[in-house]
């Protein structure tokens, strides 16, 4: 694996992606090239077997940079690891090791107009012929569902969750490309239709029923890792940005680092960020260990490090003033992008919840309350 692209100077670079809503195809081949959109795929299928921790640590320094460039990671490893998990031995063999190498880029197609965060109620419809599998229906904000060459598609069959690999040039298949949203807009993002593409029915990963809660199931807690460890590098970069700019800035011959409300933002901008990346720490030692309790502790993770990358941007933004408000601001960027992260792969609320759902199903287990 080459060593990663010079990321200072693609942090001027990611300005001008984000201006101009699209991270360009070159960024993408130098990602691919660089062996990391195959990091944590393993090696017998030629990703580099990383561990989680590898993989968090690069997700954190590429979400320092620019939103996209992690979101192509992580959505490139969320249906790696869907596949990986889930998918037979002749799918393995055939799409992890295209992945690995960038030769196919991936799309998580499971995102509708009624179904966001409650995807059980998807309505793409996956039917059955005897030689064949059709896929119809709209799924909507697709992660670089503009560039990608191949979709996991969550939809229904015969009643039941199923997933389903669709190759991005089969009849039937188009995209929309969206433009001038909130925040991640160099991510290509998409929105998709289709209508009765046709796929083989080895397309199918795992048996119907299967397709939400393990094969979707899995993509989405990848994806929460990542994401999770993506805001912690943003609320990194912001804490960074902002501190350099206290310390050089003065007004009226005062350094701006002497005043007390500056510094007090600082301090918290720094304490929300190191409990972020403990969580995070914490997280990547349970998924290696393989600790039952990785999936909830991943959920905390990403849900501190979404509200850490929120705050902290904030408290950037304001302390570097008009600089934080620049259309080349990291900070400003970071400020827009946070509010995406703190709905995407589970939001604030849909996280509260699954927490004290497991507080609550902990405590049953043990007993109850003690008195």
């Amino acid at each position: 694996m080459r060593t990663l692209p010079d990321l200072a100077a693609l942090r001027d670079e990611a300005a001008a992606w984000d201006l101009h809503g699209a991270l360009p195809e070159s960024a993408v081949r130098d990602l691919a090239a660089a062996g990391l959109l195959g990091l944590d795929v393993p090696e017998r299928y030629g990703g580099r077997g990383a561990t989680p921790l590898e993989l968090g640590e690069l997700c954190a320094r590429l979400g320092s940079v620019c939103s996209a460039l992690r979101g192509l990671v992580t959505v490139q490893g969320m249906v790696a690891a869907a596949l990986a998990r889930w998918g037979s031995a002749a799918q393995q063999a055939e799409w992890l090791p295209r992945l690995a190498t960038g030769d196919q880029l991936a799309g998580f197609a499971a995102t509708e107009q009624g179904a966001g965060s409650d995807l059980t109620a998807v309505e793409t419809r996956i039917g059955a012929e005897s030689d064949a599998l059709t896929v119809t229906g709209v799924k909507r904000w697709i992660t670089f569902g503009e560039l990608a060459t191949v979709y996991l598609v969550l939809g229904r069959l015969d009643g039941r969750p199923a997933t389903v690999l669709v190759e991005a040039d089969r009849p039937g298949v188009t995209r929309e490309p969206v433009s001038g949203q909130l925040g991640m807009r160099a991510a290509r993002i998409a929105h998709l239709r289709f209508d009765a593409v046709r796929v083989e029915r080895d397309h199918l990963v795992a048996p119907p029923g299967f397709g939400l809660s393990h094969v979707a199931g899995t993509a989405l807690d990848h994806g929460r890792f990542t994401v999770g460890w993506g805001c912690l590098g943003m609320a990194e970069a912001c804490l960074a940005d902002a501190t350099a700019h206290a310390a050089a800035r003065t007004q009226a011959k005062v350094a701006l680092a002497e005043h007390q409300l500056v510094r007090g933002a600082l301090a918290r901008a720094a304490v929300d960020t190191e409990a972020a990346r403990e969580l995070c720490r914490v997280a990547a030692r349970l998924r290696r260990e393989g600790d039952p309790e990785a999936i909830s502790r991943t959920v905390m993770a990403k849900y501190a490090a979404a509200r850490a990358a929120a705050s902290v941007s904030r408290r950037a933004v304001q302390v570097m003033g008009s600089a934080g408000c620049a259309p080349d601001s990291r900070a400003g960027r970071f400020f827009r992008d946070a509010q995406v992260m703190r709905i995407i792969e589970g939001s604030d609320e849909v996280s509260e919840l699954h927490i004290a759902d497991h507080l609550l199903r902990r405590a049953a287990g043990e007993g109850g309350p003690r008195e």
